[in-house]
């Protein structure tokens, strides 16, 4: 004999597919796999993949990450997180002050990690380089932002673009891929960069404001490259030049 089911049955399958649904079946699963993706083994690939992205694949991360790589690391996330938003330009429009602070706390982390790495004694050349790109690719990001959200024209571009063009150029001149001496001035013009792009994200800044920033940042950022490659010019018979840049 055929039973009908319960007059709430059909609402209570209704409501057991809201509160789990197939997506979600596999959540202890998938917790699990997340634990094992920050395990040792697999975090130390993870640092792998993206310093050969961001660094390049002659660095090589160290036995040992170290808390230095590891807060690195975490501003890289926030970094890459800045740009998969970017990729829908509505989002950093109607949410501004969101990508605004995502961006502020990835700043931030760039003075705690150099922080760490001296209070731990665990400076390393792949730690200085890896910082030092993820400025550059930061930067870069940044750029694309303001052109994305038609804060500033195309042009701001050239900001970002600026690190890895100097870079192009050692490929094509040796002479260009001499390590350069430490300058507080490409120190300062660096931070310059980043917290005028940050405030050309302010919603509040007006456009010409905007405009006029960018153009001095971008103005200063010359004067630094030019800097330096006039001290490469003038120091490129000294010694033999380096294989990689």
């Amino acid at each position: 004999m055929h039973v009908s089911p319960p007059p709430n049955a059909e609402a209570q399958q209704t409501g057991a597919l809201i509160r789990k649904p197939p997506l979600f079946q596999n959540l202890p699963k998938q917790g699990g796999f997340l634990i094992n993706v920050f395990g040792a083994e697999d975090r130390r690939r993870g640092v792998a993949a993206v310093a050969v992205v961001l660094v390049g694949p002659g660095e090589a991360p160290p036995a040992r990450l170290g808390w230095a790589n590891r807060v690195t690391l975490l501003r890289a996330a926030l970094v890459l997180l800045i740009a998969g938003l970017l990729v829908f330009p509505e989002v950093p429009r109607a949410h501004p002050y969101a990508v605004l602070g995502l961006a502020l706390a990835a700043l931030l982390l760039d003075g705690v990690d150099g922080w760490v790495a001296r209070r731990t004694r665990s400076i390393t050349a792949f730690g200085a380089r890896f910082d030092m790109e993820l400025d550059a690719f930061f930067i870069l990001v940044l750029c694309v932002g303001l052109v994305a959200t038609e804060r500033v024209g195309p042009w701001v571009l050239g900001i970002g673009l600026a690190r890895y063009l100097f870079v192009c150029a050692g490929r094509l001149l040796p002479w260009m891929r001499r390590p350069l001496p430490p300058s507080v001035f490409r120190k300062v013009v660096c931070v310059w960069q980043v917290v005028t792009l940050l405030l050309c994200f302010v919603p509040a800044m007006p456009a010409a404001v905007a405009v006029g920033a960018a153009a001095t940042a971008l103005s200063l950022l010359a004067v630094s490259f030019g800097r330096d490659t006039w001290w490469l010019l003038r120091h490129r018979c000294d010694a033999r030049t380096p294989d990689a840049s």
